[in-house]
């Protein structure tokens, strides 16, 4: 029901991020969706991308601090409004969210979010009827 998401921490200097996007450009890895969380001294940039535990692996090899974490993908209605009804979901199961980001794929929403509920999480999907994309759902191009 979840998907697995790359953390990738890199400090806040010109030429860390563009070493990490060359990284996954020279290993053929597709980033489908990300994001970047800064503080003074460091960012963390989170992806969703084509084959996680490779790019893992190769940006450990080149010395990147990065791991691997599972977070849930839910479809969202193409209509506005449609994260607003997720999240009151969630709202109303005593689910708190740690962080979320969203993208579109093929004119479809989705809502990528971290939880450390993870089994209430799970329950409020299936009885809110949400539908949870998995990394098979994830187009790529290659």
């Amino acid at each position: 029901m979840t998907i697995r998401q790359l953390s990738i921490f890199i400090e806040n200097q010109s030429g860390t991020l563009q070493k990490v996007l060359e990284l996954m450009k020279q290993s053929r890895i597709q980033i489908i969706a990300c994001t970047i969380a800064d503080t003074a001294e460091y960012g963390i940039f989170r992806i969703i991308c084509s084959e996680p535990d490779r790019a893992c692996r190769e940006l450990k090899e080149a010395g990147v601090a990065v791991a691997i974490s599972e977070v849930f993908a839910i479809e969202l209605d193409n209509q506005p409004g449609g994260a607003a009804d997720v999240v009151a979901t969630f709202g109303r199961a005593g689910v708190g969210i740690t962080y979320m980001y969203a993208f579109l794929i093929d004119g479809r929403g989705i809502m990528i979010f971290r939880t450390d509920q993870t089994e209430a999480a799970c329950k409020a999907i299936a009885e809110g009827g949400l539908h949870c994309v998995t990394e098979k759902d994830l187009p790529v191009n290659m």
